[in-house]
């Protein structure tokens, strides 16, 4: 006679199957935490890029030099309403413009004039190896978003 073998799961393979779920589970936290916090930074892009617009529009509107100002060292900026506008936590901002412009060290200054040109600017968004710069045309005012992978 054969000995009748009970059916099921040795300890063992529970152990393993739990263990593969736990890394699974861990992998997808870890993307989607990712992909939320490169969700922000393209809304905080963008939200900026339109600030920028919104300041070239009032002054062709408003017939008169309007500017726009990014603080590097507060991450934040004033919208046209003269808000104070923060990016979020873990966002390094910069730019680069005109060094005439630039009311302080840790100040940049974009302005726009009635005819819709500026004297153009990069103000640039990093967020680990990513980086998101936002371009102003000297020449139109023209405002655009690059995203981009910083090479190191």
């Amino acid at each position: 006679m054969k000995a009748s073998r009970a059916r099921g799961f040795t300890l063992l393979e529970m152990l393993a199957v739990i263990l593969l779920i736990g890394i699974a589970a861990a992998a997808v936290s870890i993307s989607v935490t990712q992909g939320l916090a490169s969700a922000r930074v393209r809304a905080a892009s963008s939200e900026l890029a339109g600030a920028l617009r919104a300041t070239r529009a009032q002054a062709i509107v408003r017939g008169q030099e309007q500017h726009f100002d990014i603080d590097t060292r507060t991450n934040s900026y004033l919208n046209v309403k003269q808000q104070d506008v923060r990016l979020p936590k873990g966002l390094k901002v910069s730019i680069t413009s005109a060094k005439e412009d630039q009311p302080n060290d840790h100040t940049g200054r974009i302005r726009f004039f009635p005819d819709g040109s500026s004297t153009g600017g990069r103000i640039t968004l990093q967020s680990g190896k990513r980086e998101w710069h936002v371009n102003v045309s000297w020449l139109t005012g023209e405002v655009r978003v690059v995203d981009t992978v910083a090479v190191r």
